[in-house]
């Protein structure tokens, strides 16, 4: 079932019954109120009546003036003597006249019906010197009342079946207004499964709902991170293409020149030996790199735990100092750095940065760790040979590699940044690169102590 028919169904269900319900109420509230207005007429009746002189007269009871006087149409009044004759009597109703009467000494009120139509009465006893002698009986027909309940009931029935109506073609042009934008939704997601090619929902905001702009937002942003995905893949898949490409050119060729002149050029096999060694060490890394940055893309790539982030900094640079011979200084405060993330891809992220610092600069490279505010910030500072200006927006760039002294000479594949940066963002931290040519490079990191994710 759909939702409209589902929306429609449920809407005119409760619909009905509450005009049952409602219906229900007034009807009878219609008719309480009414027999307690009758009621009340004839209870100002009996008692006029029984404030007449002529009662306490000896032939009062038996005087066809003294029901006369108060006798109206549709009513029967009549007095019954103890022994269960009727002494005095006025009414012409027939179906009222076949009443048989018995006598009683209480007084009683109530409601008859005859037919399905209503009739109210009410009996009291006549005294006379303490005792009784007598029964006054009244009896009224409710033909108005039953006429009005006709016409209720007539305009409840005519006006609760215009509302259903009414809420039938009005839900159904709510719920198709309603529904709208979310069967064209459904359309563009099914233009987008064939074309395969994304696309945004475009809604009017002043036709919709705050519900249906945030999911056709939260579906253009879901868009949008796919639309840069697909990017990102096209142009990793392309820059690897392109980076792929001269290792096993450069491969290819040797081999061919090996394969030729080889056996008896002794230079030129070595030569040949030589670049093929290279160049597959460096089509190695590439691929290595590439496979880290791939991975780095998935969401739990994280392992969080809570470390000494002195302690592994301490052991990074002293193993670095150790396998380049270059001094690393580390600053750190005077209290211990708790960090909570992910102990292996810090000290990857360390290693990153002071790898780049090796390679560009030729003095002692400063590690410095301090605490502010539940953050932790790291920086790494070199005095080498810096990064252009020009150069700076594209740093974080998978495969970029700064012109000049920043070549492939160094051995880079231009992987180790995207990969840092990565690792930070994973972190929600972040990265920050300060450098002058000819001056030296400073990368800071901030990172939380705790982190959310």
């Amino acid at each position: 079932m759909t939702l409209r028919r589902r929306f429609t169904f449920f809407t005119i269900f409760w619909l009905i019954f509450i005009l049952i319900l409602f219906n229900i109420f007034v009807y009878l509230f219609v008719i309480k109120i009414t027999m307690r207005s009758e009621e009340q007429l004839l209870t100002n009746k009996v008692n006029i009546l029984l404030e007449d002189p002529r009662i306490d007269e000896p032939t009062g009871l038996t005087d066809p003036d003294l029901l006369m006087d108060y006798y109206n149409v549709n009513e029967l009044i009549r007095i019954v003597t103890p022994d269960g004759k009727t002494v005095n009597e006025q009414g012409s109703d027939p179906e009222l006249l076949a009443f048989k009467t018995e006598f009683s000494n209480q007084f009683d009120t109530g409601m008859l019906s005859i037919e399905g139509r209503r009739v109210i009465y009410m009996e009291v006893p006549l005294y006379s010197t303490g005792k009784v002698i007598g029964k006054l009986e009244l009896y009224r027909k409710l033909t108005l009342l039953d006429s009005y309940l006709q016409i209720l009931v007539i305009a409840l029935t005519i006006t609760s079946a215009g509302a259903i109506l009414f809420a039938i073609f009005g839900t159904y042009w709510f719920t198709s207004r309603l529904t709208s934008p979310i069967q064209h939704m459904v359309q563009t997601m099914r233009e987008i499964d064939r074309s395969g090619k994304l696309r945004k929902i475009e809604l009017s905001g002043k036709d919709q709902s705050a519900e249906l702009e945030q999911l056709a937002r939260a579906f253009n942003q879901m868009i949008e991170r796919l639309d840069r995905t697909f990017a990102r893949q096209k142009q990793f898949v392309a820059d690897a293409s392109h980076e792929l490409k001269t290792p096993l050119t450069v491969i290819s060729s040797y081999a061919n020149m090996l394969s030729r002149w080889g056996r008896d050029d002794v230079n030129v096999r070595d030569e040949a030996i030589e670049a093929i060694g290279k160049e597959s060490k460096r089509l190695q890394n590439l691929t290595k790199s590439m496979l880290m940055l791939a991975e780095a893309e998935q969401e739990d790539w994280l392992k969080l735990e809570t470390f000494d982030l002195v302690q592994l900094a301490d052991e990074t640079a002293d193993m670095l100092h150790a396998t380049f011979q270059r001094m690393i200084r580390v600053h750190t405060p005077k209290t211990d750095v708790k960090l909570s993330g992910d102990k292996d891809k810090i000290r990857q992220l360390l290693v990153i940065l002071l790898d780049n610092a090796i390679k560009y600069s030729k003095d002692p490279i400063d590690i410095t760790l301090s605490v502010t505010k539940g953050n932790v910030r790291m920086s790494v500072s070199d005095k080498g040979v810096g990064i252009p200006e020009n150069d700076m927006p594209h740093l974080f760039e998978r495969f970029f590699r700064v012109d000049g002294a920043r070549s492939r000479s160094t051995g880079g594949v231009g992987l180790g940044l995207s990969i840092a940066k990565r690792i930070v963002d994973l972190h929600s931290g972040q990265i920050d690169v300060f450098s002058k040519p000819d001056q030296g490079t400073t990368i800071s990191i901030v990172l939380p102590q705790k982190n959310k994710s």
